[in-house]
């Protein structure tokens, strides 16, 4: 008895020194502070976020990093394909496995947020369209989010074949013209700063949020289930990459801070994401096919949950930045 008593009592001390010290080293350094405050907001709802950006980003490389790319490799549709899903009265999901599209429809047509992959869009957003009893010649306007190839390579085609136009952040549009890899539509619309697409009783708000490219666009769309209101918040770019300069991330923190505003200010309580492992899109999908009448629907999170996913976004930015610095 009298041997294991000390053994405990120093076991117990030491470890609440190391906890101690531990503690003081995470408030004296900047990144763990802004990592602790990700974490945070990320509870149980936003983790594949957190593991996305507030991770280390992969190193630069050198040469081949400015070379032209090699075409993309065209995966089989196993690898990549997903059944389009009704999710609200007025909006669909016509994405993949890993990207999100969606499909607002309106009494004078449908507006498609983000286009993917060009070989995904006519199996994923046309071809979904027909098998939610929807029509892709209704297709107006094409909203963007951001000029990577996996959300407007399929852009050119939905222009081409429907007429619809494509709505981008000016920077991107450059950006997109410099593709050597997806097929580039014709410059048609620049989205700019709180610009609202309205048709018929619909709006989506466009808000420009520079950071993940220079010309993202983040939206809030008037949605409603079964007759009842909502409003969808979309972050427009998410990532950050070794290549992301200073001032980018500095931009990122900044339209993730007004962001978050608007989404207070509007009271948005609903989000979806162009990924679909940072808005959950696959369990919420499976949720609503066996939803009951009583029960509440699976996106509706609420307006504080909406803006945490934000907040998990600005604080990664901050470790990174405040990381950088420290170097």
């Amino acid at each position: 008895m009298s041997n294991w008593l000390p053994r405990i009592l120093i076991g117990t001390i030491l470890a609440t020194l190391l906890g101690a010290a531990i503690q003081a080293a995470q408030e004296t350094d900047p990144v763990e502070v802004h990592r602790a405050a990700a974490r945070a907001a990320a509870g149980e709802e936003h983790l594949a976020l957190l593991e996305t950006v507030c991770r280390v980003p992969r190193p630069i490389q050198t040469g081949a990093a400015n070379a032209s790319r090699p075409p993309r490799a065209v995966p089989p549709p196993e690898d990549w394909y997903a059944e389009p899903a009704q999710v609200f009265d007025n909006l669909y999901f016509v994405g993949t496995q890993d990207h999100g599209a969606w499909a607002v429809t309106t009494s004078d047509g449908i507006i498609i947020i983000d286009a993917l992959y060009d070989y995904a869009v006519e199996a994923a957003v046309v071809d979904g369209l027909r098998k939610l009893g929807l029509d892709p010649e209704d297709i107006t306007q094409v909203v963007i989010s951001h000029g990577h190839g996996d959300h407007h390579g399929g852009a050119k085609y939905l222009q081409e074949q429907f007429g619809a136009q494509i709505v981008m952040g000016a920077p991107d549009w450059d950006l997109v013209e410099r593709s050597t890899r997806d097929p580039i539509p014709s410059r048609d619309m620049v989205a700019t700063d709180e610009m609202e697409i309205r048709l018929g009783e619909t709006t989506v708000t466009l808000y420009l949020t520079p950071g993940h490219t220079a010309g993202t666009v983040s939206t809030m769309i008037e949605v409603r289930d079964r007759g009842r209101s909502h409003l969808t918040a979309s972050w427009g770019g998410t990532s950050l990459f070794a290549t992301t300069s200073q001032e980018s991330i500095q931009a990122y923190i900044d339209s993730a801070v007004r962001y978050q505003q608007l989404i207070e200010t509007r009271g948005a309580d609903v989000l979806i994401a162009n990924h679909t492992s940072f808005d959950r899109t696959p369990d919420k999908l499976a949720a609503l096919a066996d939803r009951q009448p009583s029960d509440p629907h699976p996106y509706v999170i609420g307006t504080d949950a909406v803006r945490s996913y934000v907040k998990v976004a600005e604080e990664c930015a901050r470790a990174e930045l405040a990381r950088r610095m420290a170097e």
